[in-house]
């Protein structure tokens, strides 16, 4: 076989993929509803067409994800959150149910984890300090390992805990990387869906920075359970279970993919037919960390929503 005939399998192989999903997502919508999904954008299209927002209002629509992230990592990492200067702000100031460091056993991924945490500490007080007094606080977030949990609620709609069962992303090195997955793939997308709508030159420039930024983690992660998952089979699997589930909650479009191979090769990057990392708007955004498919202002990773001027997920 040739190397071009490999190249058109594996694009292929992709599209069937993305059929399949699709087929999916019909049926689903048939139901008339989705129970439940999982969990970090741009503007919806409805708010849009309403109203203009502003790059204040899309940079604080970032940094109530970076809340959500840097707080999850912060715990997991260091066993602490983030410091009492951080989160003050325009909009009601939530304070952070659950979270905990995690016991590594695998030191990789503990290294991974502090990096990525102070990357994500770093977002939010880079942010804060371009918003300077517009910043919004930190919203109330949900990051704990109850049964009606965030995390739990998200993990139960991917199939990969049962009714009344609860998903601790704090229990082990996988749960912590399936938990770190959830929001990764969310980030890299939102701020692709971002930036062509910033009319400054500098919070473009920035918005690309922290894009790039969030995409080595994704892929840190991606790659991690990916190697695990040879040993491991059930962590690739539910990668695509949790991809499924994200997907169900932002429309009917492909946006999502999890790890496992496609024709023989590995699936770290998720992209489309033409190579290109997926954009999803801030409605969709929301649906995700709302665990929630139809147009609501709470939810999920916020159980009293997002601060600033966008709050409402998309209807789909």
């Amino acid at each position: 076989m040739t190397d071009d005939s490999l190249i058109m399998d594996a694009l292929d192989a992709r599209v069937a993929r993305r059929n399949d999903r699709r087929e999916f997502f019909k049926t689903m919508a048939g139901a008339g509803k989705i129970v439940g999904g999982l969990a970090a954008g741009a503007v919806a299209v409805q708010a849009e067409a309403q109203t203009a927002v502003t790059d204040a209002d899309i940079l604080n629509f970032a940094l109530n994800l970076e809340y959500l992230e840097a707080q999850f990592y912060s715990f997991a990492a260091f066993g602490t959150g983030l410091s009492a200067s951080l989160l003050t702000g325009t909009g009601t100031q939530g304070a952070v149910t659950g979270g905990r460091q995690v016991t590594f056993t695998d030191n990789v991924v503990a290294q991974y984890a502090r990096e990525i945490a102070a990357d994500e500490i770093a977002h939010v007080t880079f942010l804060r300090t371009a918003l300077a007094s517009a910043a919004v606080a930190q919203p109330a977030i949900d990051i704990g390992a109850t049964p009606n949990g965030a995390f739990s609620s998200a993990a139960r709609a991917a199939g990969l805990i049962g009714p009344g069962a609860s998903f601790d992303p704090y229990a082990s090195d996988e749960n912590f990387l399936l938990g770190a997955y959830i929001f990764e793939d969310v980030g890299v997308t939102a701020y692709k869906g971002a930036s062509p709508l910033l009319t400054s030159a500098t919070f473009l420039d920035a918005a690309a920075g922290i894009l790039a930024v969030e995409a080595y983690h994704a892929a840190i992660v991606r790659t991690t359970l990916y190697a695990k998952g040879i040993q491991t089979p059930s962590l690739i699997t539910a990668t695509e279970s949790i991809s499924t589930a994200r997907d169900s909650l932002d429309g009917s479009s492909d946006l999502d993919q999890g790890v496992a191979p496609i024709n023989g090769a590995s699936n770290i990057v998720p992209l489309d037919a033409n190579g290109l990392a997926y954009s999803r708007s801030a409605g969709q955004v929301l649906n995700i960390v709302y665990l929630n498919r139809a147009a609501v202002g709470s939810g999920g990773f916020f159980p009293a929503g997002v601060n600033g001027t966008i709050r409402t997920s998309a209807a789909n």
